[in-house]
């Protein structure tokens, strides 16, 4: 018999708003009933990390007082030792979240969320990584629930056995259970520019900045991500890894070849 079902699945969860946020807690919570849960999560909370990995100090692995493991280092940092020596063995599926706070469309590119996702699919393990699109931690609940449903429904669809490894960035509305509508399929939204920076003077009088918020939404048309969650609905959109752009690559040729001259070409 398949070992999807006689086995409980085996899920490595992440985060990077640290080990005692909320969201992983009720992630946790969530599955631990209907999957061999692992959680290995950042010491301190790591939002915009991307797929950061930690080259030039040591990397540090504790137990905390609510029983998960956590490193004193980036997301990424976390699923990348926990699959390449601090597990005996290799996860069904990959989980990151729950986030406080929308990755949507541009976001995707800085989230700490996506990035421990995304290690897990660099090695070939489906992953997920989950999101509430407001930063309140409302409804927790209702996200964890649905969060649930979508990984018992790929585990029924035999999602987790599949040779080729998936990676999809889910958010999730605040909302009560009752009131979050369908799941839907979308592409990515744009946003604006980041806001300006915050320049303030410390006590010492040095000049200092603080990053931006993060821009509105600049393409939230119907297909999108913003679209859906602002419909209420929770938006689904597969990922990949390749930021190829494939559709000028004709064009850069041409552009390269006239940039650098072909050797054999010149005059003698």
């Amino acid at each position: 018999m398949p070992r999807y079902l006689t086995d409980f699945m085996k899920i490595l969860i992440s985060n990077d708003d640290g080990y005692m946020a909320p969201g992983l807690m009720a992630l946790y919570q969530a599955l631990q009933d209907v999957a061999e849960v692992e959680v290995i999560a950042p010491e301190q909370n790591n939002s915009a990390k991307s797929n950061a990995l930690t080259l030039n100090a040591p990397l540090y692995v504790h137990q905390g007082t609510n029983g998960f493991r956590f490193v004193n280092g980036t997301p990424a940092d976390c699923v990348h030792i926990a699959l390449t020596g601090l597990l005996d063995y290799r996860p069904d599926l990959v989980v990151s979240g729950i986030n406080n706070g929308a990755n949507m469309g541009d976001d995707t590119i800085y989230s700490g969320t996506v990035g421990a996702a995304m290690e897990g699919y660099l090695f070939g393990i489906p992953a997920i990584a989950f999101s509430q699109v407001q930063k309140n931690w409302l409804h927790l609940d209702a996200a964890a629930r649905k969060a649930r449903e979508l990984v018992l429904g790929m585990q029924q669809q035999q999602q987790l056995i599949t040779a080729k490894p998936w990676l999809l960035n889910v958010n999730i509305p605040n909302l009560p259970y009752e009131q979050i509508g369908r799941t839907k399929l979308c592409r990515l939204g744009r946003r604006h520019a980041a806001e300006k920076a915050i320049e303030q003077t410390n006590p010492r009088g040095e000049r200092m900045y603080w990053i931006g918020a993060a821009g509105p939404a600049a393409d939230d048309a119907e297909g999108t991500d913003f679209h859906a969650t602002t419909q209420g609905h929770v938006s689904i959109t597969p990922l990949k890894v390749d930021l190829t752009d494939y559709d000028n690559l004709g064009y850069w040729a041409q552009t390269a070849a006239r940039l650098v001259p072909d050797a054999n070409s010149s005059s003698a």
